[in-house]
């Protein structure tokens, strides 16, 4: 599909991913783009924080499909491996459960061998794994590389014959449980759930296709943290003309009639333009940035009763010591299945919790000065409709975390080397971050929530409207949002013909 070289003037609301993604490339391609961010910094929950001198990524720390993220960088006439530096890792992640450790690796024969050392007489099945779940992963790609604008783009000849592969009726957990048949196995390849804030029990049997693009691709690591990718994003965006305007909050998105004309940003100034993307957080662009009452799909009512994503509880611990840790730990709690049911249906956590733990600076020498860690902890919780009282809670569970920390990390001594530290919150994601009810991964990918059912990457409510980012089409996970920011770009450029 050719793509117009064009003169439009687009406004995008936030340098998230999904924006600077749009951005670079509508800027690119001759659009006098402005971009409005309400931090002091690109990258949105993809940018960094600093504490002292300790560097952390804020939100994602894996990047796998990396050929989207280039594909990216090429509609902008740059070549992403000229602007980062990319380490692939091998062991992509360890595994912990309560009584053994697996090194996952994308290197076959080697995994092979693992599963087979861990769950004996099982590690054939990890040929069967790849053989089902590359067909998967063939057939279901295309079509989170298209919009879905129009209910008739459900009968596309593309959508048709990847039919047999949506695996319905069936969740992520069946799907791998029928090929490893091993409880503990399957939860090796369906922990991956939790990058779109699910359960593996809940989430759609589809989704089997994230674990397979780890294990046929690889985990990669950009030095300097995943934050440099924004920010090579912001950079490419510029050298093509893009205006990118930091702490610069939009209050409102001006409608006439049904087209969008412009935002009027928080001081009162109104700046018209002839189509807008909306990078916000999804609930939350609903619920604030247009006029009340021009809603009227997603309304009020209609956001409370829509599925969204888990939550997480952050810490950031800038520490003065190495740990030998990996550059990704994951830690099963001992009941893993009880553990998430508490998370999604939103009742107190107690001690028996599940943990990410990011120790990069393995990898990585430029995230804390010799010697010291940049360490990042995530927690799996409950999202704000859920029970937890954070205001009271939150120190509680930060002991409970450091506890358990030492516990299953053999981090014993981590509270006398901690340096600089930050901690979120569902309640900071909500009110630091305008993320809807603090849910970390936006809408939950339910099947109500699917494809045509998501919210559409052509904003059906308004024209010269467009949405990017997780809460919209194709879905959360930072390949996905990358994907939808270069649908938006493809849709305006071409003046709205893709399907």
């Amino acid at each position: 599909m050719s793509r117009q070289v064009s003169d439009k003037h687009v406004i995008v609301i936030g340098a998230g991913p999904g924006g600077l993604t749009a951005a670079m490339i509508l800027a690119r391609r001759g659009c006098r783009v402005s971009v409005f961010e309400s931090q002091d910094t690109v990258g949105g929950r993809n940018a960094a924080i600093q504490q002292g001198q300790y560097k952390f990524d804020i939100g994602p720390t894996f990047l796998m499909l990396k050929e989207v993220l280039d594909s990216a960088f090429e509609d902008a006439g740059a070549v992403c491996d000229e602007r980062l530096e990319m380490r692939k890792l091998d062991p992509m992640y360890r595994l912990e459960f309560a009584d053994k450790r697996l090194e996952i690796t994308d290197n076959h024969e080697d995994m092979k061998q693992e599963i087979e050392r861990c769950f004996p007489g099982h590690g054939s099945c990890y040929d069967e794994f790849l053989r089902s779940e590359g067909k998967r992963f063939e057939k279901l790609f295309p079509c989170l590389e298209v919009p879905y604008s129009k209910a008739s783009s459900l009968l596309s000849w593309q959508l048709i014959s990847a039919a047999p592969y949506i695996a319905p009726g069936r969740s992520l957990f069946d799907v791998m449980y029928k090929i490893f048949g091993n409880e503990e196995l399957a939860l090796a390849f369906t922990f991956q759930s939790k990058y779109l804030g699910m359960s593996p029990w809940n989430c759609p049997g589809l989704f089997a296709i994230i674990p397979y693009i780890e294990h046929s691709g690889g985990i990669y690591h950009p030095i300097g943290g995943l934050s440099t990718i924004s920010d090579a994003m912001a950079q490419i965006a510029r050298e093509h003309g893009a205006e990118i305007q930091l702490n610069t909050p939009v209050e409102r998105v001006l409608v006439e009639g049904r087209r969008t004309v412009g935002v009027r940003l928080a001081g009162g100034e109104e700046v018209r333009g002839d189509e807008v993307v909306i990078n916000a957080d999804f609930g939350y662009a609903m619920s604030e940035l247009f006029e009340p009452g021009r809603i009227r799909k997603y309304t009020p009512s209609r956001l409370s009763r829509m599925a969204l994503s888990c939550s997480t509880f952050m810490l950031y611990l800038g520490v003065d010591k190495v740990y030998d840790l990996p550059h990704h730990t994951i830690f099963f709690a001992e009941d893993y299945r009880n553990n998430v049911e508490s998370v999604f249906e939103g009742r107190d956590l107690n001690g028996d919790i599940s943990m990410y733990v990011r120790n990069a600076d393995v990898t990585d020498p430029t995230l804390s000065p010799t010697g010291h860690s940049s360490l990042y902890i995530l927690i799996p919780v409950p999202n704000l409709r859920g029970k937890p009282d954070w205001d009271s809670e939150k120190e509680a569970f930060r002991e409970l975390t450091l506890d358990s920390l030492a516990k299953r990390a053999g981090m014993t001594d981590l509270r006398e080397h901690i340096v600089e530290e930050r901690m979120i919150t569902p309640l900071e994601w909500r009110d630091g971050a305008n993320v809807y009810e603090g849910a970390t991964f936006n809408l939950a990918h339910n099947w109500p929530q699917l494809i045509y059912l998501r919210p559409r990457n052509k904003f059906e409510e308004f024209d010269n409207c467009y949405l990017v980012g997780g809460g919209t089409h194709p879905g959360s996970g930072l390949p996905t949002i990358y994907q939808s920011g270069r649908i938006a770009a493809n849709l305006i450029t071409d003046n709205g013909s893709a399907g």
